[in-house]
């Protein structure tokens, strides 16, 4: 896995990209974890069995178009502090005929080099439209696909809210004026480019994610980290199985 992160490294030096310094603020530090226990990311499952998940890049159904590196099964894996406080938000949702619905959790670092690799492809356009019809595929690297995700670190998180009937259940997504990773400042979560009941909505998802110590990312509605983080400089490369 060293040499996994070696080659991150390289290809972002060649691109262009910040450093690996620079994106996290510190030298991040490569887990020799081989397995989710040893890494203790716990499975949101394990503790909200029937919790709604969308997990997008364990499909075709991404800005990528495909399965993403390491992303061999659709779970959530989050450190276990960062489960626990997700398990929270769901109980408070449920208690007002809400839900979330999960598409993004941990994120293997082999998956992020995926990433970087794709953004670099200028010839591959395929979902342009649907992803970011208004910048060009080189405006992506940075801000929105950054050469060390937050993700690796097991504490962070992209979901949206569903509004459920009176028993939590037939549960519909809630209209944030943006579908996930639709890369615009539409999709900013404060942006005034969306009506007042999708800023709204996304607002109130944020209410209820704060109140359990998750924090908004501002360029993406969907996008939180929780506060403190269990371990902020360590990156792990455990396949999600």
């Amino acid at each position: 896995m060293i040499e996994r992160l070696t080659l991150l490294l390289a290809l972002c030096t060649s691109l262009g990209l910040p450093g690996m310094h620079a994106a996290l603020g510190a030298d991040p530090v490569l887990s020799n974890a081989t397995t989710a226990a040893e890494a203790d990311l716990v499975d949101i499952r394990q503790l909200v069995p029937d919790i709604t998940l969308d997990m997008r890049y364990a499909g075709n159904d991404n800005f990528v178009g495909e399965p993403i590196d390491g992303y061999e099964a659709a779970r959530c894996l989050l450190k276990s502090p960062v489960a626990q406080a997700l398990a929270e938000v769901e109980r408070d949702l449920r208690k007002r005929s809400m839900r979330l619905r999960i598409y993004d959790c941990y994120r293997p670092a082999r998956a992020v080099r995926h990433f970087v690799e794709w953004a670099s492809d200028a010839k591959d356009q395929k979902t342009k439209t649907r992803h970011y019809p208004n910048l060009d595929k080189s405006e992506l690297l940075g801000d929105y696909i950054a050469p060390v995700s937050g993700h690796s670190r097991g504490a962070t998180i992209d979901l949206t809210l569903q509004q459920c009937d009176d028993h939590a259940a037939h549960c519909k997504a809630i209209d944030m004026g943006t579908d996930f990773d639709f890369f615009d400042p539409r999709a900013h979560t404060d942006s005034k480019r969306v009506s007042d009941p999708q800023r709204a909505n996304r607002q109130r998802m944020r209410e209820a994610m704060q109140a359990a110590g998750f924090q908004n990312y501002l360029m993406e509605w969907w996008h939180y980290r929780f506060e403190p983080e269990p371990s902020p400089e360590t990156i792990y490369d455990v396949p999600i199985e």
